[in-house]
């Protein structure tokens, strides 16, 4: 779509997403400053559409169902944290490839450097609230979720680069204050402030220069 702005003299702006419902009058895309017509057909073929959302085209996807799957674990009906833990397993590795990956691609110019194409595209921190979130209000109330979910944001510090690690920490700052609402009695509070990567497994050990002060 980029080569159809260019070749216009203009600029495209789509402006539904990867991932978006297209319904009847839904706005795909505008064009600016164009010294000639952009063929509608051509636009058209460029923009793929289909009954529903693919893990090839849409990276919010995958990550959407492990959420729902971790949620309804967490249910009361339900009451499954391990079924949880385990889709912030793979959540937590998805989280990693995103976070050693270029995400500001929705700027495309030309060879000369015009910019030609606007696409919006989520960047690492809508990519973190999707993930974390949902799963840390559902799962505020169970130890096994707070430890696994310690662990996951520790481990996404030191695998994802510096500019990426202050969205990281501040997720860190929310899961602190869930912790504090959930738990009241001190003793749980740190029990389950523990990091561990089985939710109740093998908890990491600290070193006195490392652990906490106090609430």
């Amino acid at each position: 779509m980029s080569d159809l702005a260019e070749r216009s003299g203009g600029i495209i702006e789509v402006t539904s997403a990867v991932g978006d419902t297209i319904v009847e009058s839904t706005l795909l895309l505008r064009v600016y400053g164009a010294q000639s017509a952009v063929s509608e057909r051509a636009v058209r073929k460029a923009i793929k559409t289909g009954t529903e959302r693919t893990f090839e085209q849409d990276p919010k996807y995958a990550i959407r169902l492990l959420v729902d799957i971790a949620i309804r674990a967490l249910s009361p009906a339900v009451n499954d944290p391990s079924t949880a833990v385990q889709a912030l397993d793979h959540i937590e590795d998805l989280l990693v490839r995103l976070g050693r990956h270029r995400l500001e691609v929705g700027e495309i110019r030309d060879g000369s450097g015009q910019l030609r194409l606007v696409v919006p595209i989520p960047t690492w921190e809508d990519f973190l609230r999707l993930a974390l979130d949902e799963i840390r209000v559902y799962g505020a109330g169970s130890v096994q979720v707070m430890r696994r979910m310690r662990a996951l944001l520790s481990d996404l510090l030191d695998a994802v680069p510096e500019d990426r690690r202050q969205a990281v920490r501040s997720q860190q700052k929310r899961l602190d204050a869930a912790l504090t609402r959930s738990f009241a009695d001190i003793e749980d509070h740190e029990e389950a402030s523990i990091e561990d990567r089985e939710g109740l497994g093998v908890p990491r050990k600290r070193s006195a220069a490392t652990e906490p002060i106090g609430r």
